[in-house]
């Protein structure tokens, strides 16, 4: 029994490893150009919804209050904006205190469309900011809990946010941290939808 211990453990950890090095071998690609996604209609407010099932059991467990609003289509590589879109989702998630809350809005303005989730909970230093988006940056290491990750979803969804020819950006105040991640709007797409203060 204690073998089948030792061996499970030595899985998990084997596991994570491995989703390290594959996520080093993605950013290695972004810094080489070698990233090309593919273009196809990505429909973001059915990406967020099937994120929002899976998170369900965590959203729930926290007792977090969630608002949801908006819906964007952009032209991209699905399977890399799901990636993106969950990174800043379970960040948000992880780092919004118990029955907390979560905004979540999708807009299209200024000829871009802007994915903004914003979470409740402590404020980010503003000397951490820039910062947030390097690998393996933490603002905090010692209060790194096991399960975290790697510390590389932040610089993960830099880099696919740039392959699109887009950008992320952060901004931490009063207790409100909100991300947002910007893409360039589909042809035809240019009505604003509604702000948080709509």
């Amino acid at each position: 029994e204690e073998y089948q211990d030792v061996l499970a453990s030595n899985a998990e950890e084997l596991e994570r490893l491995s989703r390290t090095i594959a996520d080093m071998l993605f950013l290695a690609k972004a810094d080489n150009h070698l990233l090309v996604p593919t273009q196809e209609a990505v429909d973001l407010k059915a990406e967020m919804t099937s994120l929002l099932e899976f998170y369900e059991p965590l959203i729930e467990e926290k007792e977090l209050h969630l608002t949801f609003r908006g819906h964007v289509e952009v032209d991209g590589d699905r399977l890399m904006l799901r990636r993106a879109v969950g990174n800043l989702l379970s960040n948000a998630i992880r780092h919004t205190p118990e029955r907390g809350y979560i905004n979540i809005a999708l807009e299209v303005e200024g000829g871009q469309v802007s994915i903004r989730i914003e979470n409740s909970g402590e404020t980010i230093p503003s000397e951490h900011l820039p910062r947030l988006f390097d690998r393996f940056y933490r603002v905090d290491a010692s209060r790194q809990r096991a399960g975290e990750g790697s510390g590389l979803g932040l610089a993960i969804t830099k880099s696919i946010a740039l392959a699109h020819k887009g950008s992320v950006s952060v901004s931490s105040t009063d207790g409100v941290t909100s991300f947002s991640l910007r893409l360039p709007a589909r042809k035809g797409q240019l009505k604003r939808l509604p702000n948080f203060s709509d």
